[in-house]
């Protein structure tokens, strides 16, 4: 790691160097002015929050749409740096990784997916620079050098190309100018992390701009320490990241980017804390896990293993968790001014290859041991025209996109089951869809807004589970009949070869109110879905290789916002009710001969919440930020294999009360020179992590608290900075797995509290 973190380090800091270099213009660097800093709020000192929610720029007070918009120096000093450091800054929003470094989950308002299938997309759609993400795989990557973060509350689709029903987080990479800029950020911190990052800008020639942008995160200790491995640690990161993005604008009317991006990491994947379920006395299930407590010392596995320390960092577990990832992406944005009206075209492909070492029972021993591989190639091809006919502002676009997700996963349980299997999975997703909206601008204060879309998708799958059966004594095939006890050989325990499709039209209508030229008013009534499809995950019975069921929602909304106090304060707020059809969610199939947790769907659920957000600068250099998101959840009965649930369960990731908080007061401290702190704190509420809202695997209550303290030129030429993150070494659950039948169970949790020291310099 020592020798990466070298190589790496110098090819970023070369690489870098080397651009500012031949820069045309660069020499002219320090003779332009350099860019005032972004508050990090949006309120006061006549500072305007531009966002492209609908596809335009507009000011945050004219968009009838529950948003939030977090800025580049926002991003930047609040270590924004992956999707799932989003949640701490939005309320009504949850983050989850499904597994330690990789497969964040994103809800918005309890809506979100509850899978970690490659093969499946994302209820909450994630678009970075317009274009979607169709596999949740492919969320796990770095995010840096950026304009802003939108976090769009409620179904997406009359807008965007790909429908959603959470709704939608927008990342968006900071675009090439014309002008010369640079920028560059190293840092070092505990566990021996070291991340630098940053670009270079520059113009070639009047009509040309190139922006490189990269990232590399060198940390040489991880967070876990396993008592088989001394002297080693579990968590270590290897990761380098780049963009190119080429800007051409030959007129005013005539606007294209090339964006092409690449990602490498060599890391390590953290690891599971195990709880055991079985009486080491009588083989059968314990007393405590009964109840729904996790007691180790009286509660083991099948071989009597269990972990009394009750340190979630470590363990027991045999190996390092590798976790390696080769991607690249590109996009092309065209847009085209022809007088009347825009003509936008956004063309995406995206491929990735990636490898994890999961040990699900986290113990010594090869009980439910995988190596998931998957590889992805996604295509999206988005057109839209946009314009004004007398009252109506409107856009009408068109979007197809393809995908091809492939799923390799050997599976190790010699010592459990006897045998070893394989997951193999081939999906292909087809969808095209085309859609409208029209702000129909009845008079200079009230609007109609109308939105139509037309979505047909289809997905064909060929896949299932293998019983490798190495021995001839599988404790899978044999129960099953499939095979005879002796005989050694691969026989197949699950196979589909099937097809589903969807076709659905979706909408939305709203009326928006402005009471004052920085106000405004609406009420919305909006209906997304999300296709159905097929679990990728370990199966024993070809029941849970069924297709889940396309889901629905229609969400009910007023709320409005409003700049007040001469613009020092902007207030934001709304109430919502979603009426939610065919759920997809986990819940725990025990039909097989290993009992999973995979897709499915509950016919019903209904949210009711509301979210309040209030930006404020009482003084110059200070800003403040609260925001609470408040949400009850209800989910109908429905069955397990294990049983019947009743109705009244909780949706999944879905926290009744979250808030966030955020303080930054910027002073001069003496002639050049000023200093800058920060201070923010996130509070969750307790929260289940499945559907069967299970003891063993939900979450508390927490708090975490992070803060930065910079001193800089007053320019903003250069900046020391100390930061750290989760102050009070809070542990809380993020995710678990349950399956007390197999005689263990695992939770993994947050990362402990880290901090470093950055530096920070812009030409």
């Amino acid at each position: 790691m020592a020798k990466a973190s070298w190589i790496a380090t110098r090819s970023f800091t070369a690489m870098l160097l080397a651009s500012a270099a031949m820069m045309p213009g660069a020499a002219l660097a320090q003779e332009r002015p350099a860019p005032a800093a972004a508050p990090a709020s949006g309120a006061g000192d006549d500072v305007d929050i531009v966002v492209t929610a609908q596809r335009r720029a507009q000011l945050l007070t004219d968009v009838g749409l529950s948003i939030t918009a977090l800025p580049e120096r926002l991003i930047e000093e609040s270590r924004i740096s992956q999707i799932e450091n989003i949640a701490a800054a939005v309320p009504n929003v949850d983050i989850k990784e499904q597994v330690p470094g990789a497969i964040p989950v994103v809800s918005i308002r309890g809506i979100g997916l509850d899978d970690f299938s490659a093969t499946n997309s994302p209820s909450a759609g994630v678009y970075v620079d317009e274009v979607p993400l169709a596999s949740t795989a492919l969320m796990s990557s770095e995010i840096y050098d950026l304009a802003r973060i939108e976090v769009l509350k409620g179904p997406q689709g009359t807008l965007y190309g790909r429908n959603s029903t959470a709704g939608a987080l927008n990342i968006i990479s900071a675009p090439p100018e014309n002008h010369f800029s640079a920028r560059v950020t190293a840092g070092y911190g505990n566990y021996q992390a070291f991340e630098a990052e940053g670009y270079v800008n520059a113009p070639l020639g009047e009509t040309l701009a190139l922006r490189i942008s990269a990232r590399t995160v060198q940390q040489g200790r991880g967070y876990w320490r396993s008592r088989l491995l001394p002297g080693e640690t579990i968590g270590e990161r290897d990761i380098l990241t780049g963009r190119l993005q080429l800007r051409w604008r030959p007129s005013s009317d005539v606007d294209i980017t090339l964006k092409v991006e690449g990602l490498r990491s060599r890391s390590e994947m953290g690891q599971g804390e195990f709880f055991g379920t079985i009486n080491p006395l009588t083989g059968a299930p314990c007393a405590p896990v009964a109840a729904g407590r996790i007691d180790n010392s009286r509660c083991t596995d099948f071989f009597g293993y269990t972990d009394t320390d009750g340190n979630p960092f470590l363990g027991d577990w045999p190996r390092d968790a590798f976790y390696d990832v080769d991607g690249w992406d590109a996009t092309l944005r065209a847009e085209f001014d022809l007088g009347a009206v825009t003509l936008r075209s956004i063309t995406g492909y995206r491929w990735q290859d990636r490898g994890f070492d999961i040990d699900s029972d986290a113990t010594p021993a090869r009980q439910v041991d995988f190596l998931q591989n998957d590889r992805i190639a996604q295509f999206t091809q988005e057109l839209h025209l946009a314009g004004r006919t007398g009252i109506a502002e409107w856009l009408i676009g068109a979007f197809y996109s393809h995908d091809n997700v492939r799923v390799f996963t050997p599976g190790n349980h010699l010592d459990l089951f006897v045998t070893q299997t394989v997951i193999d999975a081939d999906q292909d997703t087809d969808s095209i869809a085309g859609f409208a909206n029209v702000e129909w601008h009845l008079d200079d204060r009230l609007s109609l807004v109308t939105g139509l879309r037309f979505t047909w998708e289809e997905r064909s799958y060929v896949g299932g589970t293998t019983d490798l059966n190495p021995l001839g004594f599988s404790f899978l095939c044999i129960p099953a009949g499939l095979c005879t006890p002796g005989v050694p050989g691969p026989v197949p325990l699950t196979f589909r070869d099937d097809r589903v499709s969807d076709s659905n039209l979706t909408g939305r209508i709203a009326l928006e109110f402005k009471p004052g030229p920085r106000s405004l008013l609406y009420a919305s009534v909006a209906r997304g879905r999300k296709s159905g499809g097929f679990f990728s995950g370990i199966t024993t019975d070809n029941r849970a290789l069924l297709p889940y069921r396309p889901e629905t929602l229609t969400a009910y909304e007023i709320g409005g916002r409003a700049e007040l106090a001469d613009r020092q304060v902007l207030l934001s707020g709304s109430l919502f009710y979603y009426d939610y059809d065919d759920v997809q969610t986990f819940v725990r199939d025990d039909g097989g001969a290993i009992p999973v947790q995979r897709l499915g769907n509950i016919d019903h659920a209904r949210i009711l919440g509301a979210d309040l957000d209030i930006n404020w600068r009482p003084v110059a250099g200070l800003d403040l930020f609260a925001g609470i998101g408040l949400i009850d959840t209800r989910l109908s009965a429905f069955a397990t294999a294990a049983g019947p649930v009743g109705a009244g369960n909780e949706l999944p990731n879905a926290p009744n009360f979250t808030f966030t908080g955020r303080a930054r007061y910027e002073f001069a401290i003496a002639r050049g020179l000023h200093a800058s702190l920060q201070g923010s704190t996130h509070y969750s509420a307790s929260v289940f992590k499945d559907a069967v809202n299970d003891p063993l695997i939900r979450a508390g209550s927490y708090w975490l608290f992070d803060a930065r303290a910079a001193i800089g030129a007053a320019d903003d030429r250069w900046e020391i900075a100390v930061w750290g993150r989760n102050l009070s070494d809070n542990r809380h659950v993020v995710q678990g797995l349950d399956v007390a039948s197999l005689g263990f169970g695992n939770r993994t949790y947050n990362a402990p509290r880290t901090w470093g020291v950055t530096g920070t310099i812009r030409f």
